[in-house]
């Protein structure tokens, strides 16, 4: 078996580069087919994120000319950040056929399994307040289906505070979208095939319907237009980068390893390559088409029933953020959908039917994440799935009683998929930037694209500098923002602050790293004894060897003496 060395370890540390999968009988259950591999992917990725928060962000980042530049960065991210990161997640998974701490062992070495850690725990509170938002999409779905629509924004806010708010109903919503999910990764990768190829479908064909249907809208070009028309001043403001990384990395999932997990279900013959390069961008494109559908939906409805306003006006309702950033979806959609009558209460349904459908396969991906971590450990499944549910399902109860907790989780988690981005850089500079494209991407690979030399340079020079300049450029507008209610230094807590930020980073590092290093220093010290008794021995042996050495030919000295 060849080692090889990879060009970012330290001396003496040998990154052993061929005994993974390709030596060792194939155990682990693979994906069905290319089919399954397709929908289980986009389901895990295409979810409320691009639905709910892309619109929402988007409209955040516009100005009074329109959302172009932000559109422009967020593409930009995409091939300079998204497909990268995906590029080594999918060949990780693909290679060690592990889950994310077992990978970061094998491709750098045990004490660095921590960064492993971090990239799980970040994803696993994602997780945790991501399935109280499902939850909302259940019951907007259910009560949609059993009552009329609001017919102005005070009644829907009503029912939304009346729902989050004044009752303990997502705390039951929360519960349910658990354990469906958790049921869907009762059986790893075979149970979650089945439920990816019911779902996916389901909720591709309604956003496709609700898309077509909101262009054929009188009005609907005004919403269009001013979705593509751009603001250059835009470029300048910091916000709009820092948006477009993070919900890029939402959108996409890169950083949170999901595809690491689901890639470890594939073959060599799946090629990782294509998958990484044709999967997000099919994912922003969906994005897009549910921006396009939100905007000219917006637009077309307000324009024609409330022809007054002012195209400010419009663009301050779909900024409206409401209580947990819920404003344009649960506020003023169902308020949007009433005006066009009896179709509209369908139109409604249909929606959050498709977000619920779309959140419970990405929600599906980030438990099979924590799952596949606890397998690796050695706990069979029907124990690491239960184990699963109650986790998330704890870690999120606060979310799901308290709006304000949710919206800071939700604000805290989302950019630290960005250093979450980094240890994966690290982890293939340390492993060998060269090495990692031709022995883990191009030589196992089956049957699929080249990976470029130009990768290399994106992983090497340019998504790390993007990372630092992008994490400084927040840290300063966060330290100098000083419209956050309550808050008059940069140092004081607040729903979405730095130190805030800061300290929850921490913890979950702490979390992450204390044990493993624990873990290292044990089993190493212990090998350090053995060794050291060892040499104690060999030299004891050596001295033994050498005096009775000396001994032997003093003797023979001796002897020679007297027979002289």
């Amino acid at each position: 078996m060849a080692s090889i060395r990879g060009s970012g370890s330290r001396s003496g540390e040998v990154v052993d580069s061929r005994i993974r999968t390709a030596d060792i009988p194939d155990v682990r259950v693979h994906f069905s087919s290319r089919f399954t591999i397709i929908l289980t992917c986009l389901g895990s990725v295409v979810g409320t994120g691009n639905i709910w928060r892309f619109p929402r962000v988007v409209a955040n980042n516009s100005q009074d000319e329109g959302g172009l530049v932000f559109l422009m960065v967020w593409v930009l991210f995409l091939l300079f950040w998204s497909i990268p990161m995906l590029l080594i997640e999918y060949s990780t998974g693909r290679y060690t056929q592990h889950g994310v701490i077992d990978s970061f062992r094998q491709l750098m070495s045990e004490k660095f399994a921590w960064c492993g850690g971090w990239i799980m725990l970040v994803n696993f509170m994602i997780a945790s307040y991501y399935s109280v938002v499902l939850g909302w999409c259940f019951y907007y779905f259910i009560h949609s289906c059993a009552n009329s629509l609001p017919d102005n924004a005070e009644d829907s806010r009503r029912i939304f505070r009346e729902y989050a708010e004044d009752s303990y109903w997502p705390v039951l919503t929360h519960a349910v979208a658990i354990l469906l999910a958790g049921l869907s990764i009762a059986k790893g990768v075979r149970t979650i095939e089945k439920v990816s190829m019911l779902l996916v479908p389901c909720f591709i064909l309604l956003i496709l319907f609700t898309f077509v249907w909101s262009l054929t809208r009188d009005h609907a070009d005004y919403g269009i237009t001013y979705l593509f028309t751009p603001h250059w001043e835009s470029f300048a403001e910091p916000r709009v980068w820092v948006d477009a990384l993070s919900q890029n990395a939402f959108d996409t999932g890169a950083g949170m390893g999901i595809m690491i997990i689901y890639s470890s279900y594939m073959t060599r013959a799946n090629g990782s390559v294509r998958y990484a390069t044709l999967l997000p961008s099919l994912n922003n494109l969906v994005s897009l088409i549910a921006g396009m559908t939100v905007f000219s939906t917006v637009f077309s409805t307000l324009i024609a029933s409330r022809p007054y306003m002012t195209q400010q006006q419009i663009l301050e309702i779909l900024q409206d953020s409401g209580p947990g950033s819920t404003g344009l979806t649960f506020i003023w959609i169902p308020v949007l959908f009433q005006t066009v009558g009896t179709f509209g209460r369908a139109l409604a349904i249909m929606y959050f039917l498709c977000l619920s459908f779309a959140g419970l396969t990405s929600l599906i991906s980030n438990m099979e994440q924590a799952a596949v971590t606890f397998d690796d450990f050695g706990l069979p499944r029907k124990f690491s799935m239960p184990l699963t549910v109650a986790l998330v399902y704890s870690a999120g109860l606060m979310s799901a009683l308290n709006i304000n907790i949710l919206t800071n989780q939700d604000f805290v988690w989302g950019f630290a998929l960005v250093i979450s981005g980094m240890m994966l850089q690290g982890m293939v500079i340390y492993y060998g930037v060269s090495n990692f494209r031709t022995i883990v991407v191009n030589d196992y690979g089956l049957n699929d694209w080249k990976l470029p030399k130009i990768w290399e340079y994106v992983i090497k020079f340019i998504a790390p500098i993007e990372a630092v300049i992008l994490i400084v450029w927040w840290a300063i507008d966060l330290i100098s923002d000083e419209t956050q209610p309550g808050v008059d230094q940069w140092y004081e807590f607040g729903r979405e602050t730095f130190m805030i930020t800061i300290v929850q980073w921490l913890a979950v590092l702490l979390i992450a790293l204390v044990p493993n290093m624990l873990v290292y220093w044990i089993r190493h010290r212990g090998t350090a004894g053995e060794k050291a008794l060892l040499l104690t021995s060999a030299s004891t042996s050596d001295e033994f060897d050498t005096t009775a050495s000396s001994n032997r030919k003093s003797q023979a000295s001796q002897s020679l003496e007297i027979r002289m």
